[in-house]
């Protein structure tokens, strides 16, 4: 079965840092741009950032260049988001999900399988 499973939850005060992580199982991590999603209360699901596990390719919403880094390990498959510089407006319910690569870089064409997501709140 396919499985995305995000932790590291939390409360922090603006200015500060947070890193989630999300393991993969089910399907070839490599073969797949792994991604992270967040939604605020009463807002769209906003893409934060994606990389390609195969060629460590990274992508960035605007909103979030400069202080998010998203990395990965294939033999582990896991994939990490680290939060420096958190503000407000991060806050929201964060999740990971998976789609096949276009091979350009960037996002995938669809993500076909999403994770729990997880809150983080940022105070002010």
């Amino acid at each position: 079965d396919v499985q995305l499973q995000a932790s590291g939850r939390g409360l922090v005060q603006a200015g500060g840092s947070l890193r989630l992580s999300c393991k993969a199982s089910g399907f070839r991590f490599d073969d797949y741009v792994i991604g992270w999603f967040r939604q605020a209360p009463g807002k769209e699901r906003e893409e934060v950032s994606c990389i390609d596990p195969s060629d460590g390719s990274t992508y960035y919403g605007d909103s979030v260049k400069g202080r998010f880094t998203i990395s990965s390990e294939n033999a582990k498959k896991m994939e990490w988001l680290q939060m420096d510089s958190l503000k407000p407006e991060d806050t929201g319910v964060y999740c990971c999900a998976a789609g096949i690569g276009t091979g350009l870089g960037g996002p995938p064409r669809m993500y076909n399988y999403w994770g729990r997501g997880t809150q983080v709140t940022v105070s002010s």
